[in-house]
């Protein structure tokens, strides 16, 4: 039995040896999109506290989730062992927002 063709897809795009790389990675960026999720209300009131949910509190948790994302998924990576993708991925990611190039 084959592998759906975007699974192929993505093992091709992400220069990785077999589907369970796939998967595995996969796993990750679920895992990690959870713990975010997970955090995002106790997050959100130690920002306002008894003030409620504000602009200025929604704008001050995209800024600390980003930071706090990228780590996790290092970690998340590390524990699924794949942490040599994900630290290549960040150096991507942060190279595009910072407008340099990987050499």
């Amino acid at each position: 039995m084959s592998a759906p063709r975007w699974i192929e897809q993505l093992r091709l795009r992400w220069k990785l040896d077999t589907i369970s790389q796939v998967v595995i990675i996969l796993i990750v960026f679920a895992c990690t999109g959870f713990t975010v999720y997970f955090l995002k209300r106790p997050l959100l009131n130690a920002l306002t506290g008894s003030q409620g949910r504000t602009i200025l509190a929604s704008v001050l948790y995209y800024i600390f989730i980003l930071p706090v994302y990228n780590v996790l998924l290092l970690g998340y990576g590390f524990i699924f062992g794949q942490f040599k993708f994900f630290w290549a991925f960040e150096k991507r990611l942060f190279g595009r927002i910072t407008g340099r190039s990987e050499k």
